[in-house]
């Protein structure tokens, strides 16, 4: 007498979660990453601000937390969106709570946010330089302090990515936070190492997302080798690159992906 065992199907392996901060516009840097990873097969919570956004020259973009989710879910990613003023210090611990109890545990923290206002030495308020660097540089390091806290996943999957800029002549406080955000996000490549997290930033460039003037644009066409303007795309690739198990060796870089733009 023979017995049969029926097989049952095999379960799809889980997807990872990756939380992306400053995801407030369709065009952004930031959905683009989220697009990227989301086809990749990553679970995406993200980040907004809408009075941010408010306060800046291309306003709010009505429905678009709600537009970027259904992209998402198009991938067949789970997703969760979660507004928040990164200027608060309580904001990143609130995120990571909301984030895992929605999704789970994260294993790459993707940070786009930013404070990002034109102005010099002579004319920059104390105002804009405090929250410049809150959001900048405190931000980022509270979030990276919670993703090291709280990490669970496989040593050898943890990323933390962030994206800067080297930008400073007539843009003092948003240059120096970045420069601020670097210091802070290759550190975590040391200072993590014990959890098996790499860490890099990634400078993109100058991309299009809306607010170039003709003449800006024209400059940095000039100045490209490549003569095209740097997209969404072209940064989400690299992230989605440094996310994979291929990209696990590159560590405690600053990156550029710039089209080499001078």
């Amino acid at each position: 007498m023979t017995s049969r065992r029926t097989q049952s199907p095999a379960q799809p392996p889980a997807r990872p979660l990756a939380l992306i901060t400053g995801v407030g516009r369709t065009v952004g840097i930031g959905a683009g990453i989220a697009r990227r990873l989301a086809a990749s097969g990553w679970d995406v919570a993200f980040t907004y601000w809408t009075p941010y956004d408010e306060r800046m020259a291309w306003g709010p973009e009505s429905g678009a937390a709600s537009a970027i989710t259904d992209t998402l879910t198009q991938h067949g990613a789970k997703t969760t969106a979660v507004e928040a003023d990164l200027a608060d210090p309580d904001a990143p611990a609130r995120v990571f709570d909301e984030v895992e109890r929605e999704l789970g545990g994260v294993t790459a923290l993707v940070m786009c946010h930013c404070e990002s206002v034109d102005s010099g030495i002579l004319d920059t308020t104390v105002e804009s330089f405090d929250r410049h660097f809150a959001v900048n540089a405190r931000a980022t390091w509270l979030l990276i302090r919670e993703y090291g806290r709280r990490f669970a996943a496989a040593p050898g999957t943890g990323r933390i990515i962030a994206l800067t800029s080297d930008h400073t002549v007539g843009n003092l406080p948003y240059g120096a936070s970045k420069g601020a955000l670097d210091r802070i996000t290759l550190a975590a490549a040391h200072e993590l190492a014990h959890l098996g997290i790499t860490a890099n930033a990634i400078n993109p460039g100058p991309v299009d997302t809306g607010w170039m003037t003709d003449e800006v644009r024209a400059h940095v066409l000039r100045q490209t080798p490549l003569n095209r303007l740097g997209t969404p795309q072209d940064t989400a690739h690299l992230v989605d690159f440094l996310c994979s198990p291929e990209g696990q060796w590159i560590n405690g870089q600053l990156l550029m992906s710039n089209g080499g733009f001078v």
